[in-house]
């Protein structure tokens, strides 16, 4: 997902970054395609890039016993080719990546743009989105420690006696890595790219190198020496597939971040770069193995010259903490597109570039994901143990975003049902076996990521299912806001001089912070501004688009606000646009009115009572309103309610 990138975010959406302008230079368009390929290797491709380390090493370790060696080398090779060119080029690079919602991707901006293709919001959809995006928070915590263990690892060959220090040092490096979260990640960004240049250079003369170790490897290329391992194995084969699918585990990485670089650098920079580097690094392991049957313990580091071992190893450790830092950065970003979309509660935001807005930092999402990884590492203390767990979250993921390609094809782009199905239906049917081979896997450690995904799809549930009761429950009780403003033609309250803008959910209904101020201040400003805020199903808004403003009469003026899933709203700034509309606005004569419910649990009135404690414990999470929308504190007042759930 995305990483320090996010600083690329403003201004891509809606187009193509990777694409030149046709009126600048050519040399200009160069560099700056160039420079998106190179950060497109650094952030997009750290996780796939570090696959190497442990994917042929486990789907070998699972083919133990099983003869003739040959056969099997080269059915696994093959499999891992053949999953890199269904799974990462065809369904991702040349069909996922052409469905990018307004510029963007990942899978909550696909299930909007599947929502948006059926022309309705379904409970299916929705419910597959939730689905996708616990599934990936499940991945975000398994990649930090599966790819820092294994990079750690390699320290056994360099030095035996490491060995017992591989574990704190693995959680050393993770500590440190969570730790300087909070700081931003603006000023090693631009580190990424040349290192991951050089890991991906060094895999593929690492490959190249052994290659002619056995030329017999090449035989790989052919898919049915995949297809016989597979059929010629059974039970051992589905086993060993659940392992190959460890080499596509950062594949939808290219769609989540192409809103940060664009279809074009990120096509590039597989095409040319990252999937012959692949591809040569696992020919590479295969020959060796082939040659040097003895090697298969951990053919990846056994590569290297013995005096190159120890750089390798710092190498690849660097590569796996950029691997580690994007799926963690991707974490925040797709938590601030949940918390737009109504599937999390308004959890902190910081931001930590004053120039790059989508450059974050949210330390309650920062904290939990560093106690799962930690947990993990010292649950697991190996990466051979984790890699057990890591498939599920992955192939799940993938498969629902192959669900969500079949809608955006069938009704989005015009696809006949059965042109659809012929192309789709077989890259789902990939994954679903990728993820049936996994599940085998569920007692050695796969259970974790379902538990993962069914904790936060628990969370998720809980808080659509308390704010839409909340939401219903205030409407039951409140005065509708044509009535209200019938009513101040009548009693004509005394007013006040300067604006106040009351912030509502529910644009139809007088907010029960105006009504409170009447009831108990009877006093009523000259100028009231009734503001919703509302998420667009796109990931950003343009600013002429963003308002709307409807003048109900005695004073009263109700705003409708819409903001991209991926944009902060901030209540300061959309009132100067609105000021632009001739809405009278001057921070300082203006009051803010916000509204604070307190919950209390009533098993009678809705949600079960564990789950009213939970949505309430929930609430008591969420950031205040003032900070997350923005709002000057001197200038806000809060008038408080309660109500029952």
């Amino acid at each position: 997902m995305a990483i320090l990138s996010d600083a690329h975010a403003d201004g891509h959406a809606g187009s193509d970054p990777g694409t030149a302008d046709h009126g600048s230079a050519g040399q200009h368009d160069t560099g700056r395609l160039g420079a998106l390929v190179v950060g497109a290797v650094g952030v997009v491709y750290g996780d796939i890039g570090t696959s190497p380390l442990y994917a042929f090493r486990e789907s070998l370790a699972h083919a133990q016993g099983v003869l003739p060696r040959e056969a099997v080398v080269l059915g696994i090779v093959s499999l891992l080719t053949w999953a890199l060119i269904l799974t990462v080029t065809i369904k991702y690079v040349i069909l996922i990546m052409r469905a990018d919602n307004k510029g963007e991707g990942g899978t909550l901006a696909l299930m909007a743009l599947a929502q948006s293709a059926i022309g309705r919001r379904t409970s299916v959809v929705f419910i597959l989105g939730i689905v996708g995006a616990a599934l990936f928070y499940g991945d975000a915590v398994i990649t930090p420690a599966v790819s820092v263990l294994s990079a750690v690892e390699g320290l056994k060959l360099v030095a035996p006696g490491f060995t017992p220090y591989i574990l704190p040092i693995s959680l050393a490096i993770l500590v440190g890595l969570f730790a300087v979260q909070s700081h931003g990640t603006g000023n090693v960004a631009k580190f990424f790219g040349p290192i991951m240049l050089l890991w991906f250079g060094s895999l593929a003369a690492m490959g190249l190198w052994h290659i002619a170790d056995d030329t017999r490897i090449f035989a790989a290329l052919w898919p049915g020496y995949g297809v016989m391992f597979l059929l010629q194995n059974g039970h051992i084969g589905f086993v060993v597939l659940g392992s190959v699918v460890l080499a596509v585990t950062g594949g939808e990485a290219l769609y989540a971040d192409m809103g940060h670089f664009g279809k074009r650098p990120i096509r590039i920079a597989w095409s040319f770069i990252v999937l012959p580097a692949l591809l040569l690094n696992y020919y590479g392991q295969g020959a060796l193995v082939l040659a040097h049957p003895e090697t298969s313990v951990n053919p990846f580091f056994l590569m290297a010259p013995e005096a190159l071992m120890l750089p390798l190893v710092l190498l690849a450790t660097m590569a796996a903490i950029i691997a580690s830092q994007a799926v963690i950065t991707g974490a925040f970003s797709l938590s601030r597109q949940a918390i737009q979309l109504g599937l999390l509660p308004r959890l902190k935001i910081r931001h930590t570039s004053a120039q790059q807005a989508g450059q974050i930092y949210m330390p309650q999402v920062n904290f939990v994901l560093f106690v799962g990884v930690v947990l993990l590492v010292l649950a697991f203390r190996s990466s051979s143990a984790l890699a057990s767990a890591y498939g599920i979250a992955v192939t799940g993921a993938m498969l629902v975003d192959g669900l969500f390609l079949f809608i955006v094809a069938r009704w989005m782009w015009g696809w006949s049902t059965r042109f659809a199905l012929l192309v789709i239906a077989p890259l789902t049917l990939i994954d679903l076996m990728f993820l049936s081979a996994n599940m085998l896997k569920f007692f050695e450690g796969g259970y974790m990521p379902l538990l993962m995904g069914a904790v936060l799809c628990l969370l998720m549930w809980t808080w659509v299912s308390g704010t839409r009761l909340v939401r219903e429950k205030s409407r039951r009780h409140s005065v509708p806001i044509g009535q209200l403003v019938r009513m101040l033609k009548k009693s004509k309250p005394h007013r006040v001089h300067g604006t106040a803008v009351f912030l509502t959910g529910d644009p139809e209904s007088a907010p029960s912070s105006l009504l409170h101020n009447l009831k108990h201040n009877q006093v009523l400003h000259k100028h009231n501004i009734i503001l919703t805020i509302r998420t667009s199903a796109s990931p950003r808004v343009p600013p002429e688009e963003q308002l709307r403003v409807e003048p109900l009469g005695e004073g009263v003026t109700r705003i409708l606000a819409t903001v991209g899933f991926m944009e902060t709203p901030d209540v300061q700034k959309l009132m100067e646009q609105a000021r632009r509309k001739g809405i009278p606005f001057d921070i300082m004569k203006t009051s803010f009115f916000l509204s604070r419910l307190r919950f209390l649990s009533d098993p009678k009135a809705g949600l079960p009572a564990w789950q009213d404690q939970l949505f309430i414990t929930l609430t008591k999470m969420s950031s205040d309103v003032t900070d997350f929308y923005h709002i000057p504190s001197g200038r806000v007042v809060e008038l408080g309610s309660q109500l029952s759930l």
